[in-house]
């Protein structure tokens, strides 16, 4: 398996994925401020902005996968661009009030990094109809928003593939974050990919808290206890869902001496889990970064990219990492895995949602 491609021109070309290029005018608030739109490497230019999600820049996965989106961005066109830290305990108000901020800055596009800014994002996007808004992971509707969904369920079952035919003890682990429909997606995937797989294999599930405002996506020492408690009994493949507190899950596996398995980014090759990353086997990836570059791009270009952008594996949306050379090692795997991912493809493997 090749690492996932970023979308950046095949998602706005629209031929796979279907976008849709809805021009929207350009950067300004509603009241008339802000620059005039595109970037195009002017000095006083604004761009791109981020509004993170709960564990901010540095969680080394979903945050940090945006980031990289941005980066890029900046590169490409020059332009000033600007990313956000959410705060501890914020209200959807407060939300409302980082996303107004920005759009009222002249920034443009907007992007709110997951599906807890949906109710602000619905709100702040009536209010600034010239400036483009994205939401990650989440729907909102809206004639200047882009909402960028995935099929975190197929990466999930290319996984779960990958567990069974590494697990030794017939017993795997899933750790998800929080309670919520979007982290059902990831555990149903990779329950069907293992029991496809191997139906012999048992799969222990945890979810960390029933609210993100318990710290499920932020809090390592969380996850470590709910990896240790999986691998005492006798799970030795544990794959975590849980953005920042996934980086417990990972410490946990590599101090037991089983696997883990990463989220959306490639956390093998993370340089802050560095001292962890022999026991990393695989990463369930979605393409963020050429997700949020695709948006920018869009706005750039001055065909502003609007309504539901889902990235699946058929356009490399999401895919399955095998930057460890061990993953290779593993008998049957890669066959395995690639089998999976054409079937997926292919229409005749139908992934659960729940």
């Amino acid at each position: 398996m090749r690492r996932i491609s970023r979308l950046t021109r095949a998602a706005v070309g629209v031929a796979s994925l279907a976008l849709a290029a809805t021009a929207c005018g350009g950067t300004s608030s509603e009241d008339g401020g802000g620059s005039d739109g595109g970037g195009g490497g002017s000095k006083d230019a604004k761009g791109l902005a981020l509004a993170y999600d709960i564990g901010g820049r540095g969680d080394q996965s979903f945050n940090d996968a945006a980031f990289a989106g941005l980066e890029q961005a900046k590169k490409e066109y020059g332009y000033e661009t600007a990313d956000i830290e959410p705060t501890e305990g914020e209200t959807d108000a407060d939300k409302e009030q980082r996303l107004a901020s920005l759009a009222k800055q002249g920034y443009n596009p907007v992007i709110g990094v997951g599906f807890a800014y949906g109710p602000a994002m619905e709100a702040v996007a009536a209010k600034y109809p010239k400036t483009t808004f994205g939401i990650v992971d989440s729907v909102v509707e809206g004639d200047n928003v882009a909402s960028l969904v995935f099929a975190e369920n197929e990466a999930s079952y290319l996984a779960g593939v990958a567990a069974a035919k590494a697990t030794k003890t017939r017993t795997v682990g899933f750790v998800g974050g929080v309670d919520v429909p979007l982290i059902h997606k990831f555990e149903a995937g990779y329950e069907q990919g293992v029991k496809d797989t191997d139906p012999d294999v048992e799969v222990i599930g945890q979810y960390l808290t029933q609210t993100a405002e318990e710290g499920g996506f932020s809090s390592p020492d969380k996850g470590k206890a709910a990896a240790e408690g999986q691998i005492e009994k006798k799970a030795d493949v544990v794959y975590q869902a849980a953005g920042l507190s996934g980086q417990g899950v990972i410490e946990a596996a590599a101090e037991a001496g089983v696997w883990a398995i990463g989220v959306d980014s490639d956390q093998y090759e993370q340089e802050a889990l560095a001292k962890y990353k022999d026991s990393i086997l695989t990463s369930a990836l979605k393409d963020i970064d050429g997700a949020v570059f695709a948006l920018a791009e869009s706005v750039e270009s001055g065909k502003p990219l609007t309504g539901t952008k889902t990235f699946d594996l058929k356009s490399d949306g999401v895919g399955l990492a095998a930057s460890n050379p061990k993953f290779a090692e593993v008998p049957g795997v890669t066959d395995a895995v690639a089998k999976a991912k054409e079937g997926i493809v292919s229409g005749s493997i139908k992934v659960r949602t729940e």
